[in-house]
Order: C-alpha cells, then sequence, then structure tokens
C-alpha cells in the first residue's frame, strides 16, 4: 500500500538532534530536582542556577570554538593547555595595574590567534591528521609551562575581577557575554559565506575544493577562532582566580569536556554536522550533572562514570537515528 503523503501545512514535528539534547535537559533537570531535594537541598534556587551557569561560562566558550573545527572535520586538543597559557599571559601583563588590562587582553588573544594559526598550518601544509597535530601543540604547550611555572603567577586589579564575580540577578554578566559571543558565532556560521564553507569543507573537502572552496583557508581560520575562544576562557579564569595558573584548563578537562559538550548537541565528529545552539544544550547538561553530583556529594569516579554513559548513549541514539533516516529515505 501507498504510503500517504504528507500535506503541505501538516509537517510533523521533527525530533532533531537539537530539539532532543534540550529535552535530555529538561528531563534533567526535573530528575536532578526531585534528588536534591530527597537529599534534602534545592538545586534550582538562585544559588544552583548562578553555579550551573558560571559551570556554563567557561565550557561554553571552549565548546563554541571546538564547534566551529569539528564543523570542519577536524578538532583541537590543545585547548585545555591554551586556556592555561592566555591566564598567565593576561595576569602577568596586567601585574594588577588597571591601566594594563587592554593589553593584558588583547596580548592573551594575540597568542592565542598565533597557537590556532600554528595548529591550522600543520594541519593544512604538512597535512598532518589534526588529532596528532593539535596533541603535538598541546604537548609543546604543557612542556613550556611546567619548565617555567610551577604555580599561579601574575594578578589581575580589583576592577577586573568584576568580570568574573558581578552579575545580574541569578545570571553572571561572564555568562551573558558568552552568550552574545556565542550568538556572533551562530550568525557567523549560519549566516555567512565562510561559515557555510565550513559545512562544506567538514561534509566532503575534496567537493568543497572542486567547487571553488578555499578549503585550507577555511580550516586555519576554524583554528584560529576555536584557539580565541580559549583565550577568552583563560582571561575569564584569570578574572575569576586573581591571577594565571599554568594548568587551570587541563585540571577541569576542558578538551575533552568541550568535545563532549559538541557532541551531545548532535555534531558528527567527520564534519559536516552540528551547530552552536545544539552544543550549547551540551554545555548546560554537563554544568547541570556536575552541580546535581556535587549536590548530592558523588564519588568523583562515579561522576565521570556517568557522564561517559551519557555521552555513549547520545551518540548511540545519533548514529541509530542517522541509519534509520538513510534506510528511510
Amino acid at each position: 500500500m501507498a504510503r500517504r503523503a504528507q500535506p503541505a501545512g501538516g509537517r510533523r514535528f521533527a525530533f532533531t538532534p537539537t530539539v532532543t539534547v534540550y529535552l535530555a535537559l529538561a528531563a534533567l533537570l526535573v530528575v536532578g530536582s526531585v534528588l536534591v531535594a530527597v537529599d534534602g537541598g534545592v538545586l534550582l534556587d538562585q544559588g544552583g542556577i548562578l553555579n550551573i551557569l558560571t559551570r556554563s561560562t567557561v565550557l561554553g566558550l571552549v565548546a563554541v570554538g571546538q564547534t566551529m573545527v569539528i564543523v570542519t572535520g577536524s578538532l583541537d586538543l590543545s585547548v585545555a593547555y591554551l586556556i592555561g597559557l592566555c591566564s598567565l599571559v593576561a595576569a602577568e601583563t596586567m601585574a594588577g595595574q588597571g591601566s594594563m588590562v587592554f593589553p593584558g587582553v588583547a596580548l592573551a588573544l594575540a597568542v592565542a590567534a598565533a597557537v590556532g594559526l600554528v595548529n591550522g598550518l600543520v594541519i593544512t601544509v604538512l597535512k598532518a591528521n589534526a588529532f596528532i597535530a593539535t596533541l603535538g601543540v598541546a604537548l609543546i604547550l604543557r612542556g613550556w609551562l611546567e619548565h617555567n611555572y610551577t604555580g599561579p603567577a601574575g594578578s589581575v586589579p580589583r576592577s577586573f575581577q568584576h568580570l568574573g564575580y558581578d552579575r545580574i540577578g541569578p545570571v553572571p554578566v561572564a555568562a551573558l557575554l558568552m552568550l552574545l559571543i556565542a550568538a556572533g558565532a551562530w550568525w557567523y556560521m549560519r549566516r555567512t559565506r565562510p561559515g557555510y564553507h565550513m559545512y562544506a569543507v567538514g561534509g566532503d573537502i575534496e567537493v568543497a575544493r572542486l567547487s571553488g572552496v578555499r578549503t585550507s583557508r577555511t580550516i586555519v581560520t576554524a583554528h584560529v577562532l576555536c584557539a580565541l575562544m580559549a583565550g577568552l576562557a583563560g582571561v575569564f579564569l584569570a578574572s575569576r582566580l586573581g591571577s594565571g595558573a599554568p594548568y587551570v584548563g587541563t585540571d577541569a578537562g576542558y578538551d575533552l569536556e568541550s568535545i563532549a559538550a559538541v557532541v551531545l548537541g548532535g555534531a558528527a565528529l567527520a564534519g559536516g554536522r552540528g551547530g552552536v545552539v545544539g552544543t550549547l544544550g551540551g554545555v548546560l547538561i554537563l554544568a547541570t550533572l556536575d552541580t546535581i553530583f556535587d549536590d548530592l556529594a558523588v564519588d568523583p569516579f562515579f561522576k565521570d562514570v556517568v557522564r561517559g554513559v551519557v555521552l555513549i548513549v547520545a551518540v548511540a541514539l545519533y548514529a541509530r537515528r542517522k541509519l534509520t533516516s538513510g534506510r528511510a529515505s
């Protein structure tokens, strides 16, 4: 029997990866609220919301940048060490002086852009695999940090610490700035020619090249933008800590956490699929999980187990949906 065609005006609601991740976030908030309430606490009070949003700020910045490189079919494993490096560059340049805030931020972002440029050139010019290339750069940064630092260094002026602590109601100002940057990244990827090129390169780099896309430039640009996001995360953490810290990025695992957030948001590690909106949903899921675990005083080992299970289930569901839709077509 022939399947009845759907009327043009009656399109069925599609459970896209982006929709799915936000439905999962809503379910997590409900379940988490119940579990925390049973334990005698409140998850979504002002303190809980502040905790979730604060955790989301740094991870959100890094994950937005990671989205750009993953969409192009690449990835960046150097972001965690780059965060620590940029926090140190900013704090040491500022040296506690309010007049040095702008030079400190500018120099930190310049260093980040340079590292991103190196990542992109190693991948495009030397034809190195993105995993190996960015891991190699990460090890170089790690060696430099270990050789030159044994602990926190530099200091930021008290006025700059407002970035890390000021809020509007329960919403941190830094979280609002992160959302503004994420909106800019969404516009760039979805509404500009270079953004379209990122999806084209990630979908099929050879087809994109034959279509006139400058594939090397697109990949390098994605890595520079990703590094700039990590640089901004380092600057923000310097404002929170009051100084630079060499391992502030690696201790929190922002390299793998950011990739996990992007994948939870529905991006394909092979490239060509994903977006900032879905990534932010993945960021909020990870931040909410951490907040729930802290409220329940869950063992750190169990935290990692749950995060791993969530990531595996999400990838399996997305892969199954893609396979099913491919058979249906």
